[in-house]
């Protein structure tokens, strides 16, 4: 991930990165087998609390993801995931680039009660090297709860950094918590919480720190087969808007919207 459009030196766009209702990258399960793959089709890319295809207005923005998770036996793991994405256009050097590839990797334990998570992410944009941006992780979890803390070690965070406001991308922190819990055979209600605190100048750049959110169920079909639907969104929707040239009716890409995901896993 992983991996938003702001009124910024004529309306240049970022992400702020990712996954839609299941975009975390790195996986929060122990996989089956040590080998494992995914493939899923989404009626929207949300990262964050926000869209990650910015060409379009309506709520329906299809994305094709999918990726592959090597899990040891010593608690290591590595991964990759990829999805189909549409705003590294708006980047002042105006790359052509329509795919997102997250690679990252990291080391699972136990501590006491709680299930720990530590690794990196590095977000990938071919063609679009100023929108690359890597972070470090640390999460935990107890029962259905899990909270995780992602920080920007790169100089650029989503373009931020190295395609404007040089300097300020690094150090950005998010910061996300959790609830995944069976409430009735093969339906688990999932909902998160989520807080982006950008640092130096990027405040003061019309880039306000900002909270996303994401509530919804997934059902298992059996098969490696899930369908999901979840409401995603974010605040501070007036601060992120379309560019002109795109559209004019200042739809923001943190407006709340059905996500809804079908999942293969095999």
């Amino acid at each position: 991930m992983n991996p938003i459009t702001v009124p910024l030196a004529c309306c240049m766009s970022l992400m702020l990165s990712g996954a839609a209702f299941a975009q975390s990258a790195a996986p929060t399960e122990p996989a089956a087998s040590p080998l494992s793959f995914n493939l899923a089709l989404a009626s929207n890319y949300k990262f964050r609390g926000q869209d990650q295809d910015q060409s379009k207005t309506k709520a329906f923005k299809p994305a094709l993801q999918g990726g592959v998770d090597y899990a040891f036996d010593s608690g290591f793991y590595l991964g990759n995931w990829n999805s189909t994405v549409n705003w590294t256009k708006y980047l002042p050097s105006n790359p052509s680039n329509h795919i997102e590839i997250d690679i990252y990797g990291g080391y699972k334990f136990n501590a006491g009660p709680l299930a720990m998570d530590v690794g990196a992410l590095t977000y990938l944009y071919p063609g679009a090297s100023g929108a690359n941006t890597t972070e470090v992780y640390l999460g935990a979890g107890y029962g259905p709860v899990s909270a995780k803390y992602s920080h920007t070690v790169s100089k650029g965070y989503f373009g931020i950094g190295k395609e404007f406001l040089i300097g300020d991308g690094r150090g950005t922190g998010y910061f996300n918590l959790a609830y995944a819990q069976e409430l009735l055979p093969k339906v688990t209600l999932k909902a998160s919480l989520g807080f982006t605190n950008f640092k130096s100048g990027v405040n003061s750049a019309s880039l306000p720190d900002y909270m996303d959110y994401s509530v919804g169920a997934s059902y298992d079909l059996g098969n490696g087969l899930a369908l999901s639907g979840a409401l995603v969104g974010a605040d501070k929707k007036s601060s992120y808007v379309y560019p002109a040239v795109v559209d004019t009716s200042g739809r923001s890409i943190n407006k709340n919207t059905l996500v809804v995901m079908l999942t293969k896993t095999l």
